[in-house]
């Protein structure tokens, strides 16, 4: 029998929110969902992280789900707050993300006449979220609450959307909401034909690989990987910004295949026998612009892993096509027994492919008065396994994505969307998830100011990370492909900037700015020292443009030179 007392609609969707044990809440508050706002004030448990912009709300929460595995939940307000959300929503969706988004929306009665700041949200997000809804009446919170949840999570994870219009969230209802266990996300397992046909596509390759990603990972998944490829002798790679999956250091990983893939791991990939994508959608990223595997028929023995079965043979069409998730494909194939023969081919080629994501790895000799090799190589050496690093997008990225190595898993934080902007909303998040955990977030100086404003985020809440600002005036990346494309003709990539060690300590965090590779080892170990948000501002050579060419290179190899 359902108990009865008067709750309002705001209530009874924080009470749904503690009843799936929701602990971390990123917002920007607003008028259209004061109520949800008062209702927070008696639920203690749910800690509220106020963000100075609803796009980084968004990537906080985008970033709190992928560190949890549960859905990061955002509020923010309608039109203008909902629109800067938007940029959230779609790393989620491309990077298979567990998320909800609640949305204040106008009154019922005022719908459908443009009324201030309206949006039909369903039409607005309707390609990037899995499911939008707009909550009618307070008796169905309990019900579409739920429901977010279980789709946030089931199958491929991703983004969801409930508008609240904010007469419905002062209105009272006596029907209080059940009691729910908490939501967890519906799997299937692989059929015995399934695991028997991969096994034995893999027993008689000759140079098999598999390239892990996704969403719906953890650290079992990746020790599960580890030890099947290793009785196996089979080669890892991660796809684009999932490095974090399997342990960098193990002799079967070979690599990452995404922007700027190792040559030789892309041969590999293209020449394989048999390749398993395991989670991947293997989109363009990962696949060097849908090169290395032809489409629709791969000349490769394709085995696709991935928990939508409407994604298997939308691209690629595979020889085995397994719908299920690939954390409880790879547990059940890890149980099985590997070969009894071993192949001493196989060991080889494992060896042969761990030996050039090796080789590709080790950092160049340092360029420059600031040489951002010797900046790495000092991180290497003193960053914790268990650090967790952040970054957005730019040619900065190479340098975090090639040359450090990832041992555990969730340490790397970073949009497959290749969104600008992520990396302090995310260390933000990973500093509210885990306090105890060193967080390093690396940005560009376009990257930065796309959400800079989080740093008063980040002293508000005394969030222990360090931010590195790598300086070099320009949007190195779009400059890098204008060079290359009309070399010399240099135009709207050009940088104005701000002192960003000054703009810091406006902020209250630590700021030092760099600008010789001697200063940056004493410089870290302040900014380490420093209890609360630290940031170091890297002015390096903008004729470096990567890690192996500078400006001049790029134009000398011009087809237009």
């Amino acid at each position: 029998m359902l108990q009865t007392r008067s709750l309002t609609g705001a209530q009874c969707l924080v009470d749904c929110l503690l009843q799936q044990e929701v602990d971390q809440c990123f917002l920007v508050p607003g008028e259209s969902y004061l109520a949800v706002l008062d209702a927070l004030t008696d639920a203690p448990q749910i800690d509220i992280t106020v963000c100075r912009q609803e796009g980084g709300a968004a990537m906080m929460a985008e970033a709190f789900g992928k560190l949890t595995g549960r859905p990061g939940i955002c509020m923010v307000t309608r039109g203008p707050g909902a629109t800067n959300a938007s940029a959230g929503l779609h790393i989620a969706r491309q990077d298979a993300t567990p998320m909800i988004l609640f949305v204040g929306q106008v009154a019922r009665d005022m719908r459908e006449r443009e009324a201030f700041q309206e949006i039909d949200y369903r039409r607005m997000f309707g390609q990037v979220a899995k499911w939008v809804a707009e909550v009618d009446s307070p008796h169905r919170i309990a019900e579409m609450v739920s429901r977010a949840f279980h789709v946030a999570m089931s199958g491929r994870p991703g983004p969801v959307v409930l508008a609240l219009p904010e007469d419905m969230l002062v209105e009272t209802t006596d029907v209080i909401p059940p009691k729910l266990a908490v939501a967890r996300p519906a799997k299937a397992a692989p059929t015995d034909t399934d695991v028997q046909n991969t096994l034995n596509a893999l027993v008689t390759a000759s140079n098999p690989m598999i390239i892990v990603g996704g969403g719906a990972w953890s650290e079992s998944a990746r020790q599960n990987l580890q030890n099947f490829a290793a009785k196996w002798d089979v080669p890892v790679a991660a796809s684009f910004r999932c490095q974090d999956f399997f342990d960098n250091a193990h002799p079967c990983y070979a690599g990452d295949a995404g922007i700027g893939i190792n040559p030789g791991l892309a041969a590999r990939i293209s020449a394989a026998d048999v390749l398993v994508l395991l989670g991947t959608r293997f989109s363009e990223m990962e696949s060097g612009g849908y090169r290395l595997v032809n489409i629709p028929k791969p000349a490769q023995q394709l085995i696709h892993v991935y928990p939508d079965p409407e994604e298997i043979g939308r691209v690629y069409a595979p020889d085995i096509g397994i719908a299920t998730p690939a954390a409880e494909t790879i547990a059940v194939l890890n149980n099985q027994a590997p070969p009894v023969e071993e192949s001493p081919e196989r060991r080889a080629h494992v060896a042969h492919c761990n030996a050039d994501y090796r080789a590709w790895s080790r950092l160049p000799v340092g360029r420059g008065k600031l040489a951002m090799a010797d900046v790495m190589r000092h991180l290497k050496n003193v960053l914790p396994d268990d650090a967790i690093v952040t970054n957005g997008a730019g040619n900065y990225t190479v340098w975090v994505h090639r040359y450090l190595k990832y041992r555990q898993y969730r340490t790397q934080l970073a949009p497959i969307s290749g969104s600008m902007g992520y990396g302090l909303p995310a260390a933000v998040a990973a500093a509210r998830a885990h306090p105890g955990r060193q967080v390093v977030c690396f940005a560009g100086d376009g990257c930065f100011l796309m959400h800079g404003q989080e740093l008063a985020t980040a002293v508000k809440y005394r969030a222990n990370l360090k931010v590195i600002v790598v300086n070099n005036g320009m949007y190195g990346t779009i400059r890098m492909h204008q060079e290359r494309s009309y070399p010399g003709r240099v135009s709207a990539t050009d940088l104005v900037n701000p002192d960003f060690a000054m703009l810091a300590k406006s902020y209250g965090c630590h700021g030092e700015t760099v600008t010789r590779t001697e200063q940056f080892a004493a410089a870290w170990e302040r900014a380490c020292d420093y209890p609360g948000p630290s940031l170091i501002e890297l002015q390096v050579d903008p004729e470096l443009i990567t890690p192996t060419q500078t400006i001049e290179d790029l134009r000398r190899a011009s087809p237009g030179q």
